[in-house]
């Protein structure tokens, strides 16, 4: 018979985030891990330009219920980031290798939650893999033109002429002052945004070559637009339970793209938090709270 100490460690063990990595055609991918394996999966997909780190507050809340797990994307974060010459940075791509990530964990059954990049990452998942997901949790993850905010001209414009001259325009998108405006714009507390949450986001952009990986994503991103309506009628046809949280001060993906979601979709609840594009950094209490009401009604 186990003693009440044996057991408290091993729930503490595995409550507790595990850093992990896994290699991928020939990549090393960096997540975290926590929860019990038995229990419900939830899959979250971090975005621009951060990295798991993002959901480091959100985790210990989804983990005492759920088994979460939490991947860097190839170029952001703990992940390898190959020079862009070498490596084929486009959102096909990425979602190529969350195939092959979803694959060796051997995922069969999971919820889906995606930020920003990681919602075209994850609804080309959905859209390969409808029988795996029991449902969507869009945070700040736009599939919807009403979305885009005029933040997005310079890179549509570089999406219609993709001269040299439109590229170097984007580059000062990966600059500590852009960073730093994307993590405080909206917020009504800026205190509440722990600086080394976007000074590490600035670390790996800084990196040498970055920025070209990041630029050629800006330019890819041409395509998950172009994807919008198929992602759309994945909404219609499975219509998956989905709840769209949102910083509805957000500068890039404004409050029209959550609405939208209902359009498509009955099963779609949309919440707004008077914050902006990173919701997590100031409301990771209030949506951990939604989000766990919003698993506990889905399917196994």
């Amino acid at each position: 018979m186990k003693s009440i100490a044996t057991s408290k460690i091993e729930k503490s063990d595995i409550e507790a985030t595990h850093y992990k990595n896994v290699k991928l055609h020939d990549l090393n991918i960096f997540y975290r891990e926590a929860g019990d394996k038995n229990a419900p999966t939830i899959l979250l997909l971090h975005g621009y330009p951060t990295s798991s780190h993002m959901y480091r507050n959100l985790i210990p809340i989804l983990s005492k219920k759920y088994h979460v797990i939490a991947p860097d994307l190839p170029g952001f974060g703990f992940s390898d980031a190959p020079e862009h010459d070498k490596f084929q940075y486009t959102f096909d791509h990425l979602a190529h290798i969350m195939q092959g990530f979803i694959d060796q964990l051997k995922m069969k059954r999971f919820a889906l939650y995606v930020f920003d990049y990681g919602a075209p990452t994850g609804y080309r998942l959905a859209l390969a893999n409808p029988e795996k997901i029991t449902g969507i949790i869009s945070q700040n993850g736009n599939a919807y033109e009403e979305g885009l905010s005029t933040g997005w001209n310079p890179i549509q414009k570089y999406w219609k002429d993709p001269s040299q001259a439109n590229r170097n325009a984007l580059k000062d998108f990966v600059s500590k002052e852009a960073t730093f405006f994307q993590y405080h714009e909206g917020t009504s507390d800026p205190s509440l945004i722990a600086p080394e949450a976007y000074l590490l986001d600035q670390h790996f952009l800084d990196r040498p070559g970055n920025i070209e990986i990041q630029l050629d994503l800006l330019k890819d991103y041409k395509t998950n637009v172009e994807m919008y309506p198929q992602f759309q009628a994945y909404f219609r046809t499975k219509k998956p339970m989905t709840l769209a949280v949102w910083g509805s001060r957000d500068p890039y993906f404004l409050p029209e793209g959550a609405k939208a979601y209902k359009r498509d979709n009955p099963n779609a609840t949309v919440k707004f938090y008077e914050t902006g594009h990173f919701a997590l950094e100031t409301h990771y209490k209030e949506i951990g709270a939604d989000i766990l009401l919003f698993l506990s009604k889905l399917p196994k």
